[in-house]
């Protein structure tokens, strides 16, 4: 994954990666206040040797002591300086609890040595420290006196005395609320990566580039208000949603640019990816640009065309197929512009032998010939053939995909079995895509009571609503 990808996954899951970083720092901020407080006092120590005083004496001496004080300072942790200590102030623990309280060092080449000691009470860690340090004194006083008699040769002296702190030393509170945050994050980072891994689902064009190298035809993004009133003639003119389906209308201009494709077959992978609302809305907007646009509904499972656009369905496509009736009779005029239905008719028992029957084929191609698109809804291709042999009959199809809702398995599937009958593939849909973030597919506009100009991500330019009207009267004719 380069650094885009990664961006992505974190736009993408913000949410969890927020949570997971706030739950690390509150981690930290309960750490810190559970956390009995912890006071530490310190010591230093100086190693000297006693001598005359002379150049070469002192020399020798302070070489002697460097080389002494590692050994002193291991002396700290041992009962015979740590036993004396706890006698002295009566504690009640042993020398081996002591030991994992007090912490001794000493720099490379110095004759200083460093004591400190941890209490829950300040008052009390200083005066360990100093009981700590006058028993180390008296230690190594007997442990270097010459066993002739006379004085130890090394001589330790306090240089800093211990002192009660003043604030405690542990818990850390900011190094806590810091690590917490950073680990959170981390936490965060590593499940939206997991995540995103596996989650095959196809979210945006990202997603929809693993799986397949079709145009890209336009991306509609996911509208609350749609639910209700899924048509474009119940929506605004200028509305995002009009507005990517005027782009979808041109781009599929110059999907077809050679203008053999007349006969568009919309279909999807899976039920309820939204393949027949965009079949009528994709109807629509091309007979608004001015076109004669036949949309059929050829759904003959589960047809939805006439429950949107409130048409009788009692006769149609099947009754034009079995030869009851002329299909000129069957069409149902709809809305203002040049836009005809042909509702499903009644559910066959054989919809695939229809379908891929002769008398679809010439049904199609008689349409062509009076109408400058043929739109079929198509049922959706993974449950049933019907779409791959109907596909047969037509110029080009579109694959309308649902975002957060198909999975790449599945579109995969599709494309080859749109492959295995040789479908002319025009390119994919995404629809229901948000309307923010890593995935969002929207448009922003200059002003609402301006000419309908658009900004996308799709190759195309900015085309004003009349413009692009008459470009796709152009093209389809």
């Amino acid at each position: 994954m380069d650094l885009s990808e990664y961006m992505r996954v974190a736009r993408r899951h913000w949410v969890m990666i927020l949570a997971m970083t706030l739950s690390g720092l509150l981690a930290g901020g309960a750490l810190s206040v559970l956390t009995k407080a912890t006071y530490t006092a310190d010591t230093q120590l100086f190693v000297a040797i006693q001598s005359s005083g002379t150049v070469q004496e002192l020399q020798q001496g302070n070489t002697f002591s460097q080389a002494r004080v590692q050994s002193y300072v291991k002396t700290v942790y041992s009962p015979a300086v740590l036993q004396p200590a706890i006698d002295s102030l009566g504690l009640a623990m042993t020398a081996v609890d002591l030991a994992s309280r007090v912490k001794a060092s000493s720099d490379v080449n110095t004759v200083l040595i460093d004591i400190s000691v941890s209490d829950s009470s300040p008052v009390q860690a200083a005066a360990i420290t100093e009981a700590v340090a006058n028993s180390l004194i008296k230690a190594i006083d007997s442990f270097e006196k010459p066993k002739t008699g006379g004085t130890s040769p090394v001589s330790l002296s306090i240089i800093k005395p211990a002192l009660a702190p003043a604030s405690p030393s542990a818990p850390n509170t900011r190094l806590n609320l810091l690590l917490g945050l950073l680990l959170g994050l981390a936490f965060g980072m590593a499940g939206a990566i997991l995540r995103s891994t596996l989650d095959n689902r196809i979210r945006g064009e990202a997603d929809l580039r693993r799986v397949t190298d079709a145009p890209l035809l336009g991306g509609i993004s996911f509208d609350q208000d749609a639910i209700k009133r899924p048509l474009l003639s119940q929506t605004a003119r200028q509305s995002p949603r009009a507005e990517s389906f005027r782009q979808l209308r041109t781009n599929l201009q110059f999907a077809n640019v050679s203008g053999k494709a007349r006969t568009l077959l919309i279909t999807s992978s899976l039920p309820g990816e939204g393949k027949s609302t965009t079949s009528i809305n994709l109807a629509i907007t091309l007979s608004q640009a001015g076109q004669s646009v036949c949309l059929i509904d050829a759904d003959l499972r589960r047809p939805m065309v006439n429950e949107y656009l409130g048409l009788d369905r009692g006769a149609g496509l099947t009754t034009a197929l079995v030869g009851i009736a002329d299909v000129n009779d069957l069409l149902q005029p709809w809305g203002e512009g040049n836009l005809f239905v042909l509702t499903s008719g009644q559910i066959p028992p054989n919809p695939s032998e229809l379908l891929g029957s002769e008398e679809m084929s010439n049904l199609l191609q008689g349409l062509e010939q009076a109408f400058d698109v043929v739109i079929l809804d198509a049922p959706p291709l993974l449950p049933v053939t019907d779409a791959a042999v109907l596909s047969q009959h037509v110029g080009g199809v579109v694959i309308v995909v649902g975002s957060h809702k198909l999975r790449a398995q599945d579109l995969e599937k599709s494309m080859r079995a749109l492959g295995m009958v040789a479908s002319n593939i025009l390119g994919v849909v995404l629809n229901r895509l948000p309307a923010k973030g890593p995935d969002a597919y929207a448009y922003s506009y200059y002003g609402p009571t301006n000419t309908a100009k658009a900004r996308t991500s799709t190759t195309s330019g900015v085309h004003d609503d009349q413009s692009t009207a008459n470009y796709a009267s152009e093209l389809l004719k």
